[in-house]
């Protein structure tokens, strides 16, 4: 799939972790219900594999892209792509994954943060470059000074993005943006409130549409 194209009228990710077995179909509702478009299950997630194939089965109605998240290793590459994961994000410049992924034409945004990391991956590979943890060096302002460079790399902002701060990092020159833990909350998962979940999206991905 082309995921940048796929992802062009709503740019966001978002990074599910530890969300708990048979919350599938909720999640997928609610996504759907706020108009997110693409989500990846993190590999250190208990159960990833399976949870992934199910959130993928929940999803295909609602036309969301369901990937894996934190693949660091081989191993878990390999299980990604066996539960079914349409995309591949990492949090490091592995150059081997990157390579994997880019040769079964299956897309790949690895984690960087140095222009090196940066130049590296996208030679590597990647469909795009996840610039992680942006919110430590300088937030949307870092994402400005790695525009000037590399003009034709398309960049995710990932780690603190918000309702009050997606604006920003678009207007900087972010392609994408990714949010985790601040809305997929895990207590609110395990407590099975995806009202608040879903007002949480909401206000992000309105904050994401004004500044489209």
């Amino acid at each position: 799939m082309n995921l940048l194209e796929f992802l062009k009228d709503m740019p966001v990710i978002g990074i599910l972790r530890d969300i708990p077995r048979g919350s599938e179909e909720l999640c997928a509702q609610t996504a759907h219900k706020c108009g997110l478009k693409a989500i990846e299950v993190t590999m250190n997630t208990d159960g990833a594999a399976e949870i992934i194939t199910a959130l993928r089965d929940a999803c295909k109605p609602y036309d969301i892209a369901v990937g894996a998240g934190t693949v660091r290793h081989d191993k878990d590459l390999e299980k990604a792509l066996l539960a079914g994961a349409s995309f591949i994000v990492t949090p490091n410049t592995r150059s081997n994954i990157i390579r994997t992924a880019a040769a079964q034409n299956t897309p790949i945004i690895p984690g960087a943060l140095t222009p090196t990391e940066v130049q590296k991956a996208y030679d590597l590979g990647a469909t795009a470059v996840k610039i992680f943890p942006v919110d430590c060096v300088g937030g949307p302002k870092y994402i400005k000074a790695l525009r000037g460079p590399f003009r034709d790399i398309p960049l995710l902002a990932c780690s603190g993005v918000s309702a009050e701060n997606a604006g920003e990092y678009l207007k900087a020159g972010a392609n994408l943006l990714a949010f985790g833990g601040s809305i997929f909350n895990a207590k609110l998962m395990a407590e099975g409130n995806w009202d608040e979940i879903g007002k949480r999206l909401t206000e992000l991905l309105d904050a994401v549409r004004k500044a489209l």
